[in-house]
């Protein structure tokens, strides 16, 4: 199982070692779902050779100037995006009316079947609401990191000898036992 170069920095409760230097720190960065976390000391963060910050109007703001876009074309871009989401909500909502139409088609053919009583029974049954919360915590608050691409490699290795030692574990009951006879 992969996952992408993008942590948050939380604090914790316990301070651990840190993954750099063995000290004791309460400073973690972790992935989105959690599938991969470290400790780390706040001066490592700063550090360009361990991590970089990942800001969202300040990087892409220089990001752009690197390229040599101008502030004129970055808001021209930014307006037509915002069009483009608009109109893409407003489709939403006229496929959900649609939607909704058939559906009340649908009861009121129902209805006329079942009867009177099963009429006032199915209009007062409350649909559950389209939009539902996200089931990931907000992460807006926290700073974002991306690792060096080396210790990102690291992670990865940890991760993937993890996950062949399991694999192994889970194979081994399978296998046959050694031979047990005299050469």
């Amino acid at each position: 199982m992969s996952f992408t170069n993008l942590y948050y920095q939380r604090t914790t409760a316990t301070p651990k070692a840190c993954y750099v230097c063995y000290k004791p720190t309460t400073t973690c960065l972790a992935t989105i779902n959690t599938t991969d976390f470290l400790y780390t000391c706040p001066t490592h963060l700063s550090d360009p050779g361990f991590a970089s910050a990942v800001g969202e109007s300040g990087n892409g703001a220089a990001g752009a100037r690197k390229i040599g876009l101008s502030a004129e074309e970055i808001a021209k871009v930014k307006e037509e995006w915002e069009e483009r989401q608009r109109l893409k909500k407003e489709k939403a909502k006229e496929k959900e009316k649609e939607k909704e139409k058939k559906e009340e088609g649908d009861k009121d053919e129902d209805k006329k079947e079942a009867g009177d009583d099963v009429k006032e029974k199915k209009s007062s049954v409350a649909a559950p609401s389209p939009t539902s919360g996200s089931s990931t915590p907000s992460t807006a608050a926290h700073p974002r990191y991306s690792l060096h691409r080396d210790f990102f490699a690291m992670r990865l290795a940890e991760h993937r000898k993890r996950r062949q030692a399991a694999q192994a574990k889970e194979l081994a009951p399978r296998l046959p036992g050694a031979p047990k006879g005299n050469p």
